[in-house]
């Protein structure tokens, strides 16, 4: 630990000396757990009224960042649950259930997993089908079937915040949509994993609900305009996961390519005496920086209780897709190095990718940022773009004719 003035900075050095072998097996070894539990880094996101140690938002920033440089896939684990699923959790259950749902998060008894993406849906909520129905009587509790998908701790989570749809007995005039904290450990659940290409480290999977129970205090039915809205403010949380392991690999990738670049000789001189290689090396200096910049506005927003959800949007943007660049300068600077498998770059330039494609893709997020411009939501018509332009028929084939589009020459 490092103490500066935020407070103190938490360090994960037995984590990061087995971040190769955690890559590399594809598991997050016991004593990254162990690590970070004793390090208190899953208290940091909570009240201490709800067992957490209350820590500020830059001191949450900077441990988060510490986790993800020793090792992005344990850095996933323990966030996901102990930040996302911790704060769903804190804001969606009962107070009273906090000693038995929270609490073993915030102390790293229980891992959680946020189970709502489905296997043909991708991030269309409106298209998932998992539902949860009354088991019988009031008071008989709930069933929940259905599939969750490309569900970050799914293979190993004690418990999933998951996202389902609400078939509603006669008379039952609530809402369409709930949260139900689904218990894993039960008949009626089955777990599998999804191989990946990055952050192999962290649990990944899905989930197969059939006639799984559900409490009844563990189901909360919300509104679909409150899933837009206050859900997708704690979503913003999520994004800022996703980014802060974005600058974590970047940086990491920058530091090995700073290393390498003044070790390797070439042509009589070390590469960091290359014009080219300063270049790239700067360019990233530059764009990690800015990157933590808006990283540090968006998570002093937050921790103030105000709205950040475009300042992360941006963000994410931003952050996953600047840390592809870094690492693939790093792999270029490394030389046929650097796409070898097990080296230190290459396995940050898996990791990258992943993180573009996790919460909301890119594309998607830049409609959320227009949308804060004013434009409004994105809305797609049918539309000609043909015709309009005279386009309907190929233009002159090599015998010189025209034929109407789509024709077969004889």
């Amino acid at each position: 630990m490092t103490d500066t003035p935020h407070g103190t900075v938490l360090s994960f050095p037995g984590t990061a000396s087995r971040a190769a072998e955690t890559d590399a097996t594809g598991r997050m070894p016991s004593p990254n757990w162990t690590e970070i539990i004793d390090s208190g880094y899953l208290r940091l996101f909570h009240p201490e009224s709800s067992g957490g140690s209350g820590a500020d938002g830059l001191t949450q920033l900077a441990a988060m960042e510490a986790l993800a440089r020793a090792c992005p896939g344990s850095y996933w684990t323990a966030t996901v649950s102990g930040l996302l699923c911790g704060k769903l959790i804190s804001r969606y259950s009962r107070p009273s259930e906090y000693d038995r749902l929270l609490k073993p998060l915030i102390s790293g008894e229980k891992l959680a997993c946020f189970a709502i993406v489905e296997p043909p849906a991708g991030s269309d909520a409106g298209t998932y089908t998992t539902t949860v129905r009354p088991a019988g009587a009031p008071g008989e509790g709930f069933v929940i079937n259905g599939e969750k998908a490309k569900i970050t701790n799914a293979p190993d989570a004690d418990v999933a915040v998951t996202l389902a749809r609400r078939q509603k007995a006669p008379g039952d005039e609530g809402h369409d949509w709930c949260l139900a904290f689904v218990d894993l450990n039960q008949p009626g659940v089955r777990r599998y994993e999804t191989p990946r290409m990055g952050l192999r480290g962290m649990p990944w999977g899905g989930i197969v609900f059939t006639e799984a129970t559900v409490s009844e205090a563990d189901v909360v039915p919300v509104p679909f305009g409150e899933l837009a809205g206050e859900l997708a403010e704690l979503m913003a949380w999520g994004w800022l996961l996703i980014s802060v392991s974005a600058i974590a690999i970047a940086e990491s990738a920058l530091d090995a390519s700073v290393r390498y670049a003044g070790e390797r000789v070439s042509f009589g001189r070390p590469l960091a005496h290359m014009e080219g290689v300063q270049t790239q090396l700067a360019e990233s200096r530059a764009q990690i920086d800015a990157a933590r910049v808006l990283a540090r506005r968006a998570v002093t927003e937050l921790a103030a209780g105000r709205s950040a959800r475009e300042a992360i949007a941006m963000l994410k943007i931003y952050a996953t897709e600047m840390a592809v660049e870094v690492a693939a300068r790093a792999v270029q600077i490394h030389g046929a190095a650097g796409v070898t498998r097990g080296h230190e770059v290459e396995r940050l330039y898996r990791d990258a990718q992943m993180n573009v494609i996790g919460g909301f893709t890119s594309n998607r997020l830049r409609e959320t940022v227009a949308e804060s411009l004013g434009l409004g939501p994105a809305v797609y018509r049918p539309f000609d773009w043909v015709a309009p332009a005279g386009l309907g028929t190929d233009p002159a084939g090599f015998d010189g004719l025209t034929r109407p589009a789509g024709a077969v020459p004889a």
